[in-house]
């Protein structure tokens, strides 16, 4: 109980030096004050997990004391003690919030006992707290980058609606994440979030599970089902990877959109349902109407309000805070010693293709935590695919036979080190290597480099002279 401060309010110098006694014995922290403006004064520097305060003392009476104390931390636990117990001081020191009521002259194991049940509260407490903030840490949007910022920013303004959100992006760009922050900070957070993975779940199963079916409905369902969107009444439900839904399917949610009913499998019963849909997809829904595999009017539906999680290339520049952030969380959640990367290993995020997006950085990142033996995780700790000295190696010179190929690749290798380093900014790069911007173009196009949001102009070349 060592991290348990105590701090015990009394205006008897023997009963404040026999309780400090017996609790500093059982290895609290324990401090004392001898009037209750002492007490109150104390407790503002403190801020103790538990006040022993006694009722009968002149100037400022306990119950006052109290009052004080709980306008200043609601969450200390406040234990009163009185020589001359009387049942309306109990009771209104029980609705002022009072923990419990001790009787002078104090048995010690009633002390003990009582006091070890409010530390044993305070530490549930704590440790709720704890996972409360880790749980909120596990969904938080991290990154300072244009992009992030005008994302937080729609998520701000949209939480608070009641509108139909679709998010599109990658896969690994944290498009659960989006979805999460928008439910956190909506008016339905007291409410359910239910999530569906349509992608996970069999076109068979798939309205069963989304509307959920009666008893006998068909070949296996041998008890009424609720279904996913009954589960989410009056809150959020989050339909990842939407663009994997059947067509059949995809006529129910549009029921649900439009109408707000719900039917079950294998039911006559039409039922109203109040929900809000957030959906999210890595698919181009425009070019799977075209396919005819993903209904047009289902998609106007779902795109009220459009929201895009940007790639982590779009935002290189937040790789330093995805790194701490995910430092942070995986040590307190699993209580790993914490651990600093380097410059040199930071630098070369920075320069990774990260294909898998943030998913692939926080998987690499929770893995190196584990089998890096050091305190600071070095280039050598890092993947081979990682380390420049193998990339350099790779470029095996035995396997190049003309001058012409060794020249492609090793000018293509160069350009590609070149345009990671400064974000694929075509005048910038132009600028540091010294060559015009026409030829480096040239030598993109010939090299067959792909350049992330190519379709994208470059702004600062529409500036610069080259």
């Amino acid at each position: 109980m060592e991290d348990i401060k105590i701090l015990v309010i009394d205006d008897e110098k023997n009963i404040l030096e026999s309780i400090k006694m017996v609790l500093t014995y059982e290895n609290y922290k324990v401090e004392t004050a001898s009037s209750g403006l002492d007490g109150i004064d104390l407790f503002k520097v403190l801020n103790p997990d538990i006040v022993l305060l006694d009722v009968k003392m002149p100037g400022f009476n306990g119950i006052e004391v109290l009052k004080n104390l709980k306008e200043l931390n609601q969450f200390s636990e406040v234990i009163m003690i009185s020589g001359h117990s009387g049942i309306e001081e109990a009771v209104e020191a029980a609705k002022l919030g009072a923990f419990d009521f001790l009787e002078k002259p104090i048995a010690r194991d009633k002390l003990i006992l009582t006091v070890r049940n409010a530390a044993e509260k305070i530490n549930l407490l704590k440790e709720n707290f704890t996972l409360k903030t880790i749980s909120e840490s596990k969904y938080q949007l991290v990154g300072e980058s244009p992009p992030m910022l005008e994302l937080r920013q729609t998520v701000a303004k949209v939480a608070k609606t009641n509108s139909t959100i679709l998010i599109t992006g990658e896969s690994g760009t944290g498009k659960e994440l989006i979805a999460r922050q928008i439910y956190m900070f909506s008016s339905r957070n007291k409410k359910k979030f239910v999530q569906v993975n349509c992608a996970a779940i069999p076109d068979e199963l798939i309205e069963s599970e989304l509307f959920g079916h009666e008893k006998g409905s068909f070949t296996g369902a041998y008890e009424k089902k609720i279904g996913k969107f009954d589960n989410a009444h009056n809150g959020t439900i989050f339909l990842d990877e939407v663009g994997d839904l059947s067509l059949k399917a995809q006529a129910k949610v549009l029921r649900v959109l439009e109408e707000g009913e719900i039917q079950r499998v294998g039911s006559a019963e039409i039922r109203k349902i109040d929900v809000r849909v957030i959906a999210a997809t890595n698919k181009d829904l425009k070019e799977e109407i075209k396919k005819s595999t993903f209904r047009e009017d289902l998609y106007f539906r779902l795109n009220v309000v459009p929201v895009h999680s940007p790639p982590l290339r779009a935002r290189r520049e937040d790789i330093p805070y995805l790194v701490e952030h995910f430092v942070n969380y995986f040590s307190e959640e699993n209580n790993f010693r914490k651990k600093k990367f380097s410059p040199r290993v930071i630098e070369l995020f920075k320069q990774y293709d990260w294909k898998g997006n943030v998913r692939e950085l926080r998987n690499l990142v929770e893995r190196l935590l584990i089998m890096s033996p050091a305190s600071v995780v070095r280039e050598h700790d890092l993947p081979a695919n990682m380390r420049v000295e193998d990339k350099k190696a790779a470029f095996s010179f035995v396997d190049i036979k003309l001058w012409k190929e060794f020249k492609h690749k090793s000018e293509k290798l160069f350009l590609e080190e070149k345009l990671k380093q400064f974000n694929f900014n075509i005048a910038r790069t132009a600028r540091e290597i010294q060559l015009p911007r026409s030829n480096l173009y040239k030598k993109i196009e010939a090299s067959g480099i792909i350049i992330p949001g190519s379709s994208e102009t470059d702004e600062e070349s529409l500036h610069s002279d080259g």
